[in-house]
């Protein structure tokens, strides 16, 4: 049984704690003439007070700014679905409330990884999966609907044939939210406790004008046919400017009250309040000195309101600081305020800023009472939608059909009927994915905060062209023992291996405990499985002498004896004095210690100790525990005082449950409610000191508090601090490096928060393979096509070698089988752990990941050249009337210009494609670039030569350092990666805005 790679890692440099993102107070103001106004309970952010703390383990002074759950991760029925060949279906479930089903069959990213992904629609809410692709195994509905535990049905799912249903679920998928915002801009004089007075403000002050000037541009709302955000455009009955902007792709209209109408005779300004009051989140810029009467919530008596940013600006020091107040409902969102909360950098307080109010907002709607109105939102739909289409049940529908007849081939006996009905669902739904963008209703593949910026999860080449099939790994050193197929091998970077053990001894397992001198291997043959502890100082002085690879022969006295049969271990190696080992034998656990050796230390003896001293006599077994099954998944978890509280965290069957390494007692910590069960880890974190675990299976991950209590029991049921979530796509492997959680795949990184579960980045990463995690985080892949050698040298590179995603109905073009003789090329890589839990990320010099590339939606042939965007006002109304007036004539098959096709995309197309694409024209590629402000120069068009000859350059985002060293080892060019981590596919949509 194989392990998870994930037992150890780096939130263990600092616990988890949720104080970094504001603690929850009772707020209570008294108005101008005393009394106390409203009390309510807010989280409150403030970041740290002492400009001069130095960072503690755990903590940050800066940290890095993310989107949670980006809109061109979520929107998945307009990004892969809509435009695009696809099914849904419509049933009942066993309570007799309808759901609808959407499976498509698409390329992920270009990246050549064919996969399923499927959206179930129910009142209680949308649920989003990724399923893996096989040529020799069909899937079916049921399949599906069972990998979302939803196995009963009232009735069976039918497949819906209109293609006007693409409309519907369009209208479905948009409940989650609005992709554009509409923010609230309060100034607020220097002594003001109430809003009467802060409303009454008829103009700002020049701080107040050049911080509204550093949020956006200031607009002429008559005749504005941007996002208005409720604001009148056609009578200035809302004033006549605004302030507007453009951030990684929302619409964001600013409701500033000094720009809105204001009455001498209205004390109150219901005006100004009727927009500030109704919008979730407000900005208060404050003026004066901190030692002033701080704003509390209470002094706006709005009952919307759920989000305060609270803005002071230092004239003298000219640098702005934040504070943020969140309604106690809210959940926890990010990015939590550095220490101190003092930002020198404008452009960076900006973006900060943007980010955190577009976070909350969107964290706002899950709390109970916008996600209660948004589900019976939703509910109402599904059930208007399916008595609509119940008089055409039998007649648009057919029962029992499993889409693997329709993707990627339609049924032989209804060939040509199938490929008509076809285009015109592509037709009707490209149509409809015109219409979404031209209203600004679309999420928009214009991220550009992330296209050149260096993500902290960008991993370097550490060993390029690895010839075997990896088992497992653990750094040793700078570098990394490996068990392959041909045995256990240090590798250093591009060096020659060096073989350590040979194929007669089979690692599943490894640990490499530099700081105790030992290595600890779980070598598996069938019933002949053992525990072997090495000295690592004995280890590393028969590497450089160069001596033969230890066989299992020479390793008998290396045993642990009463391991065999164990298949799977597990170790502590944070917060302990003493190595602890749990080793797991069918059933039953053996508990092992090393015993304390004054005279050896903790460091273990010297490098000149002999070397056939081996370290198991060290080892004392401690204890049998029984279980009621074999276990799965391991994790040990020390407890708080080091004495008689430290667990062991054990799945098996349906469960996840903690037992007392003292007294073996087993307390259920949580019951799997689903037909099979796949466990992928028990990681611990600590929040607070405090021993937590967050529950890993099939697509779920759940936080559980572990508390002990008197007597040797355990406190494990439901807490406020315990949350969930599911991931995109099963994942074989978790690691945790506060602040992220990465699932691993097998064909890609999906990045999450551990604080609240959100969506950050999903990286496509071809045939991946966890290896180590416990320090820093290893993996392979395979290297696409021509692109072998494009990690670590540009030579022989090109733009061009990059697959292709399908355009129109076309299947997906999947990965070419080798072969005879034929090896494909496999890379180690390496994401450094310093990278993910500091502030200080560092360019790698062979980096796999290039600059990210996003290109415009070839599925609707919107043919739009690169666009440069830089911090200006977007484009004029006329220039995007003539962008959108140039994608609508390529989509009808109106425009006379052709681009040249990829080689990739040149694929033997069906009659009815060819016969589609003929008389729509074909599509032409292109590629938009943008900076972190996402402002639009007017008339900054490129022509398709000069954005191809861009894309082959190195990429600078504003305020990053060009890495020196880049050029001289060879960084891979545009496109020649074998995996990047895309912000966005040829299926995303460019944003005419």
């Amino acid at each position: 049984m194989k392990s998870s790679v994930s037992e150890d890692l780096g939130c263990r440099r600092g616990d988890f704690s949720r104080k970094h993102y504001g603690s929850v107070e009772l707020l209570i103001s008294s108005d101008a003439d005393g009394a106390i106004q409203r009390a309510g309970r807010f989280r409150v952010e403030n970041g740290s007070s002492d400009e001069d703390a130095t960072a503690l383990p755990g903590t940050w002074r800066r940290t890095d700014v993310h989107l949670e759950n980006p809109e061109y991760h979520t929107r998945w029925y307009f990004k892969y679905f809509l435009g695009q060949v696809h099914q849904n279906y419509v049933g009942n479930d066993a309570e007799k409330s309808p759901f609808f089903l959407s499976v498509t069959l698409s390329d992920q990213n270009n990246q050549r990884v064919p996969q399923y992904r499927a959206i179930l629609w129910r009142k209680t809410g949308t649920q989003k999966i990724c399923l893996p692709y096989s040529p020799t195994k069909t899937l079916s509905v049921k399949s599906i609907l069972s990998a979302m535990n939803l196995d009963k049905f009232e009735k069976g799912p039918r497949e819906i044939f209109h293609p006007e249903i693409q409309k519907d679920l369009l209208v479905l998928e948009e409940q989650e939210g609005s992709v554009n915002f509409k923010f609230g801009v309060l100034f607020a004089k220097d002594g003001q406790l109430t809003d009467d007075e802060m409303f009454s403000n008829e103009i700002g002050s020049d701080a107040f004008q050049k911080f509204l000037n550093l949020l956006g541009d200031t607009i002429t709302l008559k005749g504005w046919t941007g996002y208005r955000g409720g604001l009148d455009t056609k009578n200035d009955t809302t004033g006549i400017h605004s302030v507007y902007t453009v951030y990684q792709g929302h619409e964001i209209m600013f409701h500033v009250s000094t720009m809105l109408p204001y009455s001498k005779e209205n004390r109150q300004q219901v005006e100004r309040k009727r927009h500030i009051g109704n919008d979730i989140v407000t900005i208060v810029f404050q003026e004066g000195e901190e030692p002033s009467p701080a704003f509390k919530p209470s002094m706006i008596r709005s009952h919307f309101t759920h989000i305060f940013a609270l803005v002071r600006y230092d004239q003298q020091n000219d640098n702005y600081r934040l504070k943020i107040f969140s309604e106690e409902s809210v959940p926890l969102f990010g990015p939590p305020l550095p220490s101190p909360p003092v930002f020198p950098d404008h452009q960076e307080f900006r973006d900060f800023l943007l980010v955190k109010l577009i976070n909350g907002e969107k964290a706002t709607l899950e709390t109970p009472t916008f996600a209660q109105k948004r589900r019976r939102t939703l509910d109402m739909l599904i059930r208007s939608l399916y008595q609509d289409l119940m008089p055409d049940l039998h007649k648009n529908m057919l029962n029992r059909r499993s889409f693997s007849d329709v993707l990627p081939e339609s049924p032989k006996s209804a060939r040509k009927k199938e490929e008509a009905r076809q285009a015109e669902f592509v037709r009707i739904g490209q149509a409809l994915k015109l219409k979404s963008i031209v209203r600004v209703d679309a999420p928009s593949s214009w991220v550009a905060a992330g296209v050149c910026k260096k993500e902290p999860w960008e991993p370097q080449c550490f060993c390029s062209n690895f010839p075997h099939e990896a088992v497992c790994a653990d750094p040793w050193g700078q570098a990394l023992l490996v068990s392959t197929d041909a045995g256990v091998l240090l590798v250093d970077d591009d060096l020659p291996a060096v073989p350590v053990f040979d194929r007669t001894l089979p690692v599943k397992q490894m640990h490499v405990l530099e700081a105790l001198d030992l290595l600890i291997l779980r070598a598996d043959r069938g019933k002949d499985a053992r525990l072997f502890v090495f000295r690592l100082s004995a280890v590393q002085k028969g590497v450089e002498g160069k001596q033969a690879a230890r066989g299992r022969c020479d390793c008998r006295d290396n045993k642990l004896e009463k391991t065999k049969g164990c298949h799977l271990y597990a170790i502590n190696t944070h917060h302990s004095r003493e190595l602890r080992v749990v080793v797991a034998i069918r059933n039953k656990l053996l508990l092992i210690t090393r015993k304390h050796n004054k005279l050896r230390g903790v460091a273990g003896p010297s490098l000149s100790s002999p070397l056939s001293e081996s370290p198991v006599e060290e080892f004392q077994y401690i204890r049998e525990i029984c279980l009621s099954d074999s276990p799965a998944v391991m994790t040990l978890v020390d407890g708080p005082t080091e004495e008689s509280d430290n667990v062991i965290c054990v799945a098996y069957r349906h469960q996840f449950d903690v037992v007392n390494e003292s007294t073996g007692e087993a307390f259920r910590l949580h019951h799997v409610e689903a037909g099979r069960v796949h466990f992928v880890a028990a990681i611990d974190v600590y929040e607070d000191g405090e021993a937590g675990l967050l529950l890993c299976y099939n697509y779920s991950c759940i936080y559980k508090k572990v508390c002990p209590l008197n007597g040797g029991s355990f406190l494990v049921q439901p807490s406020a601090s315990d949350f969930q979530f599911c991931w995109n796509q099963a994942p074989c492997a978790i690691v945790c490096a506060f602040p992220y959680l990465l699932a691993f795949t097998t064909d890609s990184i999906e990045i999450r928060l551990v604080v609240n579960g959100n969506l950050v980045h999903t990286a496509v990463v071809p045939q991946l393979q966890l290896l180590a995690s416990r320090s820093d985080i290893y993996f392979t892949a395979t290297a696409a096509e021509n692109e072998v050698w494009s990690a670590g040298s540009s030579k022989g590179a090109s733009a061009h070698n990059s697959p292709q995603t399908p355009q129109g109905g076309d299947a997906p073009v999947f990965p070419a089988s080798l072969g005879e003789g034929e090896i494909q090329s496999k890379n180690l890589y390496k994401i450094p752990l310093r990278n993910l839990v500091g502030r200080s990320i560092e360019r790698p010099l062979k980096s796999p990941l290039v600059s990210k590339v996003i290109t415009p939606p070839t599925s609707i042939g919107v043919g739009i050249a690169a666009i440069p965007v830089t911090h200006s006002l977007s484009l004029s109304r006329m220039e995007i009337k003539e962008i959108a007036s140039r994608t609508r004539r390529e989509l009808l098959g109106l425009s006379d210009d052709g681009g040249p096709r990829s080689e990739a995309a040149s694929k033997p197309k069906s009659k009815a494609r060819k016969r589609f694409e003929e008389s729509h024209g074909g599509p032409t590629p292109g590629t938009v670039r943008s900076t972190s402000s996402d402002r639009i120069t007017s008339g900054s068009l490129e022509s398709p030569s000069t954005a191809e000859a861009n894309s082959e350059g190195h990429c600078h985002s504003a305020g990053s350092d060009q890495d020196p060293g880049a050029d001289r080892e060879g960084s891979p060019v545009w496109g020649s990666s074998p995996f990047q981590l895309t912000a966005s596919s040829d299926e995303d949509v460019i944003d005419l805005k």
